[in-house]
């Protein structure tokens, strides 16, 4: 299969609809985007690479970052993590708060907002922000085999601004115990991780290890075990793209994760990592048109896992 033949394909069956949907209006640095931008990247794990549209262009990768800080998380305190956040799709939106006063505190998957925090303070471990900050920067700079990764600092400050919700979170979660750093640092640490800066081809070659069952193909690193890649897949298949999350596995068949930036990374086990990126967010807040992009190329691939 020629890769850049199959990305110039679906980037020609979107064409028509670029520019639906709506941006996340409510985070001000993300408020101004245009929505009719799109890129989309795969990286295979035999060493091919194609890229079309808006590849190039870095866009604010949101809750994308939860899956990388999960994989440095499990790699750390591996499966005490579990004992602290659950593993079971929310059923809600992704910064509910329902569920954690009749859940005790403990968030139901690490991919919403509440189960996100939780793993921030695991990484914080008795640091300073500007210490796990770092170790993200500096994990995600590997795995894309980049240094031109970096933090938005607008897009950090704008979230701080406005993230009352998580503040929310946070103080709640911590009420029950489940957050042992002071909530500030872990708001301050999760803002600056949310607003990782990245394009499509960083956002696949960084995720390719989840597609090489926690290797990476390009130089044989092992960055989490097999197992542990496995099961951040499952999570990604069950809860990535939170209420919406059966519609995409129905849809896609691939293990994703979205973000209110406009970015899904999906993975193709044993084949390749893809990130879309489109603006234009639908009612639960996953990009419109990179579901529909991922759901085209998922068909013309025959990749489904199912």
């Amino acid at each position: 299969m020629d890769l850049q033949e199959l990305v110039d394909a679906v980037c020609a069956d979107v064409g028509g609809h670029l520019g639906r949907g709506r941006v996340a209006d409510y985070i001000p640095a993300l408020a101004r985007v245009d929505p009719r931008h799109f890129g989309l990247a795969i990286a295979s794990v035999d060493g091919q690479h194609a890229a079309g549209g808006d590849a190039d262009m870095p866009f604010s990768i949101q809750s994308i970052s939860k899956v990388f800080a999960l994989t440095l998380a499990l790699d750390r305190i591996g499966d005490p993590l579990w004992q602290r956040v659950g593993r079971e799709p929310s059923g809600s939106p992704f910064n509910s708060i329902v569920q954690l006063e009749r859940e005790q505190g403990i968030p139901r998957n690490p991919l919403i907002n509440a189960g996100a925090l939780v793993v921030t303070d695991c990484l914080l471990a008795g640091g300073t922000p500007d210490a796990a900050i770092a170790d993200i920067l500096a994990f995600m700079r590997a795995r894309a085999h980049d240094a031109a990764v970096c933090v938005d600092a607008e897009v950090a400050a704008s979230e701080a601004e406005t993230g009352f919700r998580n503040a929310s979170l946070a103080n709640f979660i911590r009420a029950f115990g489940n957050i042992a750093h002071p909530v500030a640092d872990v708001l301050a640490t999760y803002f600056s991780q949310c607003a990782l800066s990245m394009d499509c081809r960083q956002l696949a070659q960084a995720a390719l290890y989840l597609a090489n069952d926690g290797i990476d193909p390009r130089d044989g690193e092992i960055v989490i075990d097999a197992e542990g890649a496995r099961r951040i897949n499952a999570i990604m298949m069950t809860c990535g793209h939170y209420d919406a999350s059966g519609d995409f596995a129905f849809r896609v068949g691939l293990p994703g994760k979205s973000g209110v930036g406009g970015g899904i990374l999906a993975i193709a086990p044993g084949k390749a990592a893809i990130a879309a990126w489109a603006p234009g967010l639908n009612d639960q807040g996953n990009s419109l048109v990179g579901a529909l992009a991922l759901e085209r190329l998922s068909r013309r691939t025959g990749w489904s896992v199912f």
